[in-house]
């Protein structure tokens, strides 16, 4: 057990030395790095939470999210050169299942779409990439290294060997090759989108208050 211990930790250090290229040494990994503070507690409350200890392991995954700023539920599955950089305000669901060499950035939710029972958080397969700031929400599965653009909604699954961004999500890669035009610079912005919609309702309503001044124009013309 204590040499299982060992070689997750030294594959989640191996993770951030390769991954990150401001990592100077093990000794600033240890002392510095709260996505690797993250998830060494992380493994602690979970291990007590398997052992049926779920009021003291939601506590340590309370004093967890207090001293790193990542929240991750007791109950969420791990794998071993997991890279959480940064961390502020990762949120990591209670059946969430994160495979083997996974990279999470700051802001990244993986968390549910309502109240439902059993499985209710995604699966992130080995390899995947999720950037800052994208949610992925639901019990579906985002394939092995697959890419998360920053910022997007996934709301269903997502192949093997594919790129995806937006707001929903749609597969703009697969597979090294280009399926959709939609770069990052384009996005839909779904502010900008309500607001065109405003300005074209308020045009439609301003030809109508101008054709019924001109009706009446007329009718006080024909009066006279």
């Amino acid at each position: 057990m204590i040499r299982n211990i060992w070689d997750t930790i030294r594959k989640d250090i191996q993770a951030i030395k390769e991954r990150d290229p401001a990592a100077r040494g093990i000794l600033e990994i240890l002392l510095t790095y709260p996505g690797f503070h993250a998830l060494e507690i992380h493994r602690i409350a979970h291990w007590l939470h398997r052992h049926r200890l779920k009021l003291l392991a939601r506590i340590i995954s309370h004093i967890n999210r207090f001293l790193t700023g990542v929240e991750i539920h007791p109950g969420a599955q791990i794998g071993k050169g997991v890279f959480i950089d940064h961390g502020m305000g990762v949120v990591i669901g209670e059946t969430a299942v994160i495979k083997d060499n996974v990279t999470l950035y700051q802001g990244v939710v993986l968390g549910g779409t309502g109240k439902e029972k059993g499985k209710r958080h995604p699966t992130i397969e080995e390899g995947a990439v999720i950037a800052c700031g994208a949610m992925v929400l639901g019990s579906f599965t985002v394939g092995a290294n697959a890419r998360v653009g920053a910022g997007a909604v996934v709301l269903k699954s997502v192949p093997p060997n594919s790129t995806v961004v937006g707001v929903p999500a749609k597969v703009v890669v697969l597979n090294g090759k280009r399926v959709n035009k939609l770069d990052h610079a384009d996005v839909p912005d779904p502010c900008a989108q309500q607001v065109a919609k405003l300005v074209e309702r308020i045009q439609e309503l301003e030809n109508k208050i101008d054709h019924l001044q001109e009706q009446i124009d007329n009718q006080k013309l024909n009066a006279l």
